[in-house]
């Protein structure tokens, strides 16, 4: 018989993405995300974070709470490698796992307090959901989290890639000001899945209270529409 395990959220992120798709594929990829990390009540007080306001990065242990499934397969198929080619799910960072959870690094910008005391964790770099569960923060420590002579398989390929990225002046201006430089760095990552090539194709995801359309085309990326997201 299994032994069975309990973990509950300490806290939740809040970010620009209501759905998965135009997330990032790795934290870090666009520092210009910004998040809130709310406590629950019972873990948000000033002396579960003393001292965290020392460290510059930290990691977030968390749910992949859109992807909760009975079954799961121990091996999957990586977008990076064109969705045809099966790896052991224990060498990717899918999100259909046995244990649905992730894990990310992501700068501290700050920590401040509510009117209750409570802290809020501003970050940057990550690459969550709105609402998702944290269930635990460690601060990163460089001389032991760092490995810059890591070897990073399939995962490396194609790593420093961007696209190019047209959004027309009229489109633009639709955009908080605020919230372009994310947009774009988004944008440049190709929220695409690497198995769909198709230019004609138009593309779709939820941002900052927006939804972003567009389609690709000669390895250029073009908005052709920017609207309010429908509640």
């Amino acid at each position: 018989m299994k032994e069975q395990y309990e973990i509950q959220a300490i806290a939740h992120i809040v970010t620009d993405f209501s759905s998965k798709f135009g997330i990032p594929r790795q934290s870090g990829l666009v520092e210009e995300l910004e998040g809130k990390i709310l406590f629950e009540p019972e873990y948000g007080t000033k002396e579960a974070v003393k001292g965290l306001e020392e460290f510059s990065h930290i990691w977030l242990i968390w749910g992949f709470s859109e992807n909760r499934r009975e079954n799961y397969s121990l091996t999957v198929r990586p977008p990076k490698l064109g969705g045809n080619t099966r790896k052991g799910v224990f060498s990717t960072r899918s999100p259909f796992r046995p244990n649905g959870m992730g894990l990310s690094c992501v700068r501290l910008e700050k920590i401040e307090f509510d009117e209750k005391e409570r802290p809020i964790l501003y970050v940057k770099g990550a690459d969550l959901m709105n609402g998702t569960p944290i269930f635990d923060i460690k601060p990163y420590i460089p001389y032991s989290d760092c490995h810059p002579e890591a070897e990073g398989s399939f995962a490396s390929v194609h790593q420093n890639d961007r696209i190019k990225v047209d959004i027309p002046e009229e489109l633009e201006r639709l955009v908080p000001e605020e919230k372009r430089p994310a947009l774009y760095a988004v944008l440049e990552q190709d929220p695409r899945p690497a198995y769909q090539q198709d230019p004609e194709r138009i593309y779709g995801f939820p941002f900052a209270g927006m939804e972003i359309r567009f389609r690709v085309k000669d390895d250029c990326l073009t908005v052709c529409e920017v609207k309010q997201e429908s509640c």
